[in-house]
């Protein structure tokens, strides 16, 4: 039997309408969302571009690249010369975001969209200064970088050590990249000072030590070889496995990582003599304009130069007068050393991070609920000897944003830090400071699903003035620990807090005036002079690493005065419901931030 429907007049318009109100509710529905929907792509397509191309980095950011659809083969960057250095590139990733109205985003994605345009937009202006950045600083470069972040390198699996040594493998072509972008340097007459070349050829014949890496005993050997005895006591590899890898890692050390280094040490010997400049930026055509981009870009201030510098008198002349009246109230503490601490209760460095996150409790939160049986571990390790005149007095290594359950700080015992120092050290890179802060703003951005962009975005005023804060609790803690038994004592550590804030506002001080105002070293020694600092010596190392690092000590002073300015500003804003605990709180959970944008979130009222 057959069954006929009359389709009426009435339901043909039922059967048109239908479909077009599905159609409308859908294009409603995109307007909605579509604005998330291109966040989302641009976010992903940001993160994937930006680690995708260097898998060193790719390999501290995540611990499996593999669950965020990274592809196995181990990349190494190698620098090729652009035509308008990322401009192109920069001008069309804001375009997509400008196409996307950020009141149409939720809070955490509106928040990761401003701070986006603004770096853009900061990079954007950076693009006219091709040739102003230096990769291979005598300080900071990555002819010291590399080695430390090798020797770091974490196994977790078998994959993990074929990518190390892929990335070993091509250490040549790396390298090869960076003096062709020295040789483009020079040829625009931006190469580094005699001076500071001199320390790159220094620097890579000592740390690829020719004998060290022919015997097996340099820390490249070792390190590798304590990780694959780690591994096969875990089962994960077989003693044949280790053995094969242990002959590699020997032969890629000695035929390729050795004669990348020499070749830096020989271009750099051809290239010296080509530095027009021994002095501050402001001494090249744009170096004022540059340096204000840097200034800008490495502490995540917005503030002007001139504010900057006032900001800087300011702080420096309280401090000097804090100081001035605690020694004119108790004078027997001037006749006390600033370099030592007799009577500190801890001399472990374990010992010492376990009483710094007990007497931190009350002022700072707990780690946020993560996965169970989260607890983070942190092992001190002591820099290689043969590392120890390139590397800072200490660093925290960043674990990776899905794995933050072990964390490792590094001290340098080239000049013995003694209690007070090493304390203070530890606060500084592990509680309250580097370790704590990223490890807690990680578990709340995982935890909040922040944009993945946030873990791109970095912001070294935010992290270093943060760690520099955390170093300035950490006095008021060791004060705590002997306040008692011997009070003299503890109000000598207030005058080394005042003491160190003294010498870094000044620095920072003085990298303005070298960097922007042209200061040369007769002036800056005359400065140092008035402040007790009367050796030629001191005078010109200070001078010379100012120089070779414009804008590191601004790093770390601008941004621990703008969380003490955020403070006071949350303070006033939040009146009787202010507290320690809700400041930090509000820091941590905001995360890694330019100073605008903690300025914007906490007046908006955002906690």
């Amino acid at each position: 039997m057959s069954l006929r429907i009359k389709i009426t007049r009435k339901l043909q318009v039922l059967c048109l309408t239908i479909p077009l109100l599905a159609a409308v509710s859908a294009l409603v529905l995109y307007a909605f969302f579509g604005d998330r929907l291109r966040f989302d792509a641009l976010e992903k397509d940001l993160f994937y571009s930006e680690l995708s191309g260097n898998s060193l980095s790719l390999h501290y950011t995540l611990a499996y690249p593999e669950n965020y659809g990274f592809p196995d083969n181990a990349i190494l960057p190698f620098y090729e010369k652009s035509e308008d250095n990322g401009e192109s590139e920069l001008r069309d990733t804001l375009s997509r975001l400008a196409q996307i109205s950020p009141g149409r985003l939720s809070e955490n994605d509106a928040y990761a969209y401003e701070l986006l345009e603004r770096s853009l937009t900061l990079q954007l202006s950076g693009s006219a200064f091709d040739y102003y950045s230096e990769p291979l600083s005598p300080s900071s470069g990555m002819q010291s970088g590399l080695p430390i972040l090798l020797a770091d390198y974490a196994f977790r699996s078998p994959e993990d050590v074929e990518d190390y040594l892929h990335i070993l493998d091509q250490t040549d072509t790396y390298f090869e990249g960076l003096i062709q972008y020295e040789k483009e340097k020079a040829d625009a007459g931006l190469f580094m000072s005699d001076d500071a070349a001199g320390k790159i050829i220094e620097q890579c014949e000592s740390i690829m030590d020719k004998e060290s890496l022919e015997n097996g005993t340099h820390f490249l050997h070792t390190t590798f070889e304590e990780r694959l005895t780690e591994m096969e006591k875990e089962g994960l590899i077989t003693p044949e496995q280790k053995d094969q890898w242990i002959s590699e890692n020997d032969r890629l050390l000695t035929t390729v990582l050795y004669p990348a280094y020499m070749s830096v040490a020989d271009a750099f010997t051809t290239l010296q003599g080509r530095g027009v400049n021994s002095m501050g930026l402001c001494h090249f055509p744009e170096g004022r304009a540059y340096y204000e981009y840097l200034l800008a870009s490495t502490t995540g201030s917005s503030r002007s130069i001139s504010e900057i510098k006032n900001m800087f008198w300011q702080d420096f002349q309280q401090n000097f007068s804090d100081l001035a009246a605690l020694l004119q109230s108790h004078p027997e503490l001037a006749a006390i050393p600033l370099n030592t601490s007799t009577n500190f209760p801890y001399s472990s460095p374990k010992e010492m991070l376990m009483d710094l996150q007990e007497q931190m409790a009350p002022d700072f939160p707990a780690f946020p609920q993560a996965e169970s049986n989260f607890s983070p571990s942190c092992t001190v390790k002591r820099v290689s000897k043969s590392m120890e005149n390139y590397s800072s007095p200490a660093y925290y290594l960043t674990p990776p944003i899905d794995d933050m359950r072990t964390n490792i700080i590094y001290i340098n015992h080239k000049n013995s830090p003694d209690a007070l120092t090493l304390y203070t050290t530890l606060a500084h890179e592990g509680y309250p400071g580097h370790l704590y802060q990223t490890v807690y703003s990680q578990l709340h951005m995982n935890n909040e699903k922040a944009s993945d962009i946030r873990y791109l975005l970095h912001y070294g005023g935010y992290v270093e003035g943060w760690a520099l804060y955390a170093e300035n609790m950490s006095y008021y803690y060791a004060q705590k620990l002997i306040q008692d038994a011997n009070p003299a004592e503890a109000l000598w550590y207030e005058a080394c807090r005042l003491n160190r804030n003294l010498q870094l506002c000044l620095y920072s001080l003085i990298d303005i005036a070298i960097h922007y105002e042209g200061a040369t070293p007769a002036q800056v020694q005359k400065i140092l002079q008035k402040m007790g600092i009367t050796s030629k010596e001191s005078a010109t190392a200070i001078y010379q690493y100012i120089v070779e690092e414009p804008a590191n000590y601004p790093k770390y002073y601008l941004g621990f005065l703008e969380f003490c300015a955020l403070k006071d500003r949350a303070r006033e804003f939040w009146g009787k419901e202010f507290s320690l605990q809700r400041f930090h709180r509000f820091v941590l959970e905001t995360g890694p931030s330019d100073f605008q944008g903690l300025q914007t979130r906490l007046t908006a009222g955002a906690d």
